[in-house]
């Protein structure tokens, strides 16, 4: 099973933002039968600034940089996201423009949880989805705690 490779890199993924669901065996055979493979290639955005579609991104394979590409040189960069990492989960809870372009730095393969299919998830298996909600919502608290702590003047 091609998702085995992308439970393995969200369980090893060893970040204070990894995306830690409390899903057993079967919990994860589930949830990887609502996400979309893609491949991806160097250079190519898996988000853009802006748009608004809404969907998550697991990184299975490669590396993804973030970034504001309208913020002042310097300010621009964001996070390196490594095999196992999550993209993009605030559209799982609120409709608007996406903050931050999240482009490919390497070949890879990344697995997209659409809003509909998570919503599918939840008629069918409301455990699932709302461990995932869970998850999804700790790695949101911490990157938002990180970028302020980042924002705030030093005393």
């Amino acid at each position: 099973m091609e998702a085995q490779e992308l439970i393995q890199a969200v369980q090893s993924l060893n970040t204070e933002d990894a995306f830690r669901p409390r899903l057993d065996a079967q919990q994860w055979r589930t949830l990887t039968q609502f996400l979309s493979r893609h491949e991806v290639r160097m250079g190519d955005q898996v988000i853009r600034q802006g748009d608004r579609d809404r969907a998550m991104y697991f990184l299975a394979q490669g590396t993804m940089q973030v970034f504001v590409p309208d913020a002042p040189p310097g300010a621009n960069k964001v996070a390196i996201l490594r095999p196992g990492a999550v993209m993009g989960e605030p559209s799982l809870f609120a409709e608007g423009p996406r903050m931050a372009t999240v482009e490919a730095m390497t070949p890879g393969v990344i697995y997209a949880l659409r809003l509909p299919r998570l919503e599918e998830l939840a008629a069918r298996m409301p455990v699932v989805a709302l461990e995932v909600l869970r998850a999804a919502g700790a790695v949101m608290a911490i990157r938002m705690r990180s970028n302020l702590a980042h924002r705030m003047p030093m005393t």
